[in-house]
């Protein structure tokens, strides 16, 4: 089985992209996770920079090797996913034909999606037991402020230390109604998959 080697633009998910990983497999009743090399931090404004995109591609393609994959999420704030992500990808893809490669952009931010989901972290580091998730989660430009809101005096949200926690416990099922943390599942799944089945 090939690593996945992840390109991430923040740090908070550094360490919580491995742990969603992980947790699909589970969800898809992979027993032997594949190898996550540590993944590679990158400021998304580089990380999106003519040279800079296909530069972090051919590091993450050495360490792979021929059976892996690269899995490359950004933020896209303001941007629209539909839009950057097939760009990016096309990019990535004409760097290195010869890995798979997957890219995933969140709407507005990686947080959207604890808030798709926030019933299922009521009570948890914090969460207020009655917080509702919003109506539209992708359409809240600051969903790491909207976190701290829900966790009042417990606050405010860290990324890099609330983010691989919340990971390990939202309700991903719940989450799928965002339509980028669909996306994000259905891509990650098939790599995985993929990964699997060579």
């Amino acid at each position: 089985m090939g690593n996945i080697f992840c390109i991430v633009e923040g740090h908070g998910e550094v360490e919580a992209v491995p742990i969603l990983i992980r947790r699909i497999c589970d969800t898809l009743r992979i027993t032997e996770y594949p190898g996550i090399p540590q993944p590679m931090w990158i400021p998304a404004n580089k990380l999106i920079q003519e040279g800079e995109h296909e530069r972090a591609v051919e590091l993450g393609a050495r360490k792979t090797g021929s059976d892996g994959a690269i899995i490359i999420l950004i933020d896209c704030d303001d941007g629209c996913p539909a839009t950057i992500g097939p760009t990016l990808l096309s990019r990535a893809r004409t760097a290195r034909p010869d890995r798979r490669i997957s890219v995933i952009l969140a709407k507005r931010e990686y947080e959207a999606w604890f808030l798709a989901s926030i019933e299922s972290l009521r009570g948890k580091r914090g969460i207020a037991t009655d917080s509702t998730a919003p109506q539209n989660p992708e359409r809240i430009r600051d969903a790491k402020g909207w976190l701290s809101d829900c966790m009042g005096a417990n606050g405010p949200y860290t990324p890099t230390t609330d983010q691989s926690a919340f990971t390990q416990l939202f309700d991903l099922d719940a989450a799928r109604s965002s339509g980028s943390f669909d996306k994000c599942y259905r891509e990650m799944s098939a790599i995985l998959t993929e990964i699997i089945q060579n």
